[in-house]
Parts: C-alpha cells; sequence; structure tokens
C-alpha cells in the first residue's frame, strides 16, 4: 500500500500535462450537480497554471421561512491531457444546509474525484466536466460515505472568458 501510494503522489507532482485549449488564466463560469444537498449551483474555475485550477461553487434556496444553501472550493490537479482533453483529480471542501422535515440541518461536504473536461473542436471556450469519485457528508448528526456518480455522473460546464 505505501509503495501505490508513494507512486501516486509522485506521478501527481511530477507529471507535466499540455493540451490544445488554453485556458490559462481564464475564468469560467458553468453550473455544477455536485452539492450534497441535490442543489443546483454556479460553478467559478480558473486555471492557475498547467498543473493546478482553482474553484468555487455556490448554490442557495430562498423560500418564505428557510434557506438552503452550499458554497465550497475546489481544488484541480491534471494528470493527463490530450488535445481538448483535460483528465484530473480534484478535491472539494463545501459547508452545505438542508430541510429535513421543516428542520434546518447545517454540514460540511469533502469530496475526492476523478473526471475530466473536453472541449469541442471549433468551441474552445466551453468545458464540459463529468466526475466520479467519494463524498463524505455530514448534515447534523448523520455522517455518509458514498460514491459519486450513483445518478449519472457529477456534471458540469464552464464558459470560459
Amino acid at each position: 500500500m505505501k509503495k501505490f501510494l508513494t507512486i501516486t503522489l509522485f506521478s501527481l507532482l511530477c507529471c507535466h500535462a499540455y493540451a490544445d485549449v488554453n485556458v490559462l488564466g481564464r475564468l469560467g463560469i458553468g453550473f455544477t450537480n455536485q452539492l450534497a444537498n441535490d442543489m443546483g449551483a454556479i460553478s467559478f474555475k480558473v486555471q492557475r497554471s498547467r498543473a493546478f485550477a482553482l474553484g468555487v461553487v455556490v448554490g442557495f434556496n430562498a423560500e418564505d421561512s428557510e434557506t438552503t444553501y452550499g458554497a465550497g472550493v475546489k481544488l484541480y490537479r491534471n494528470i493527463y491531457e490530450e488535445p481538448n482533453l483535460r483528465f484530473y483529480m480534484a478535491g472539494l471542501f463545501a459547508a452545505v444546509s438542508d430541510i429535513i422535515n421543516s428542520t434546518k440541518e447545517s454540514g460540511m461536504q469533502i469530496d475526492g474525484t476523478m473526471g475530466t473536461e473536453f472541449h469541442l473542436n471549433g468551441v474552445e471556450s466551453i468545458g464540459f466536466s463529468f466526475e466520479f469519485g467519494v463524498s463524505v457528508n455530514t448534515l447534523g448528526s448523520d455522517t455518509t460515505i458514498s460514491t459519486l456518480g450513483d445518478k449519472f455522473a457529477i456534471v458540469s460546464a464552464h464558459f470560459y472568458l
């Protein structure tokens, strides 16, 4: 197990990835369905270097007497690139709240995922992403560990300015 973790860590830190679509330093604005409280969210993503990107996820639903929300930070690590396609690993750390039986419960969400973002030829400003992985969620006193991709997959799209 130590050998596997060492090789994995080394490959994540040492590989260089290149793609034909240059989104370096561009702000991506879009949507995602990743929040644990099944809320659609607005997603922001900036490719800070060839290897790393930083994202922010924000979603809320304001009703008459109660508000449900989710907000978090996401770190992406590119592990392999092809023309118009990027494979990555990502981690999400989010605060979430949900209304269950008229009771508002708050908690945390921590996700570890792998995914891909692809761009269509001629439409390089739009990136479509699919992810799968594992999620640990706490809402109130309940803790849940689950696989992501139990729907179809985590889906997001970003328009890069």
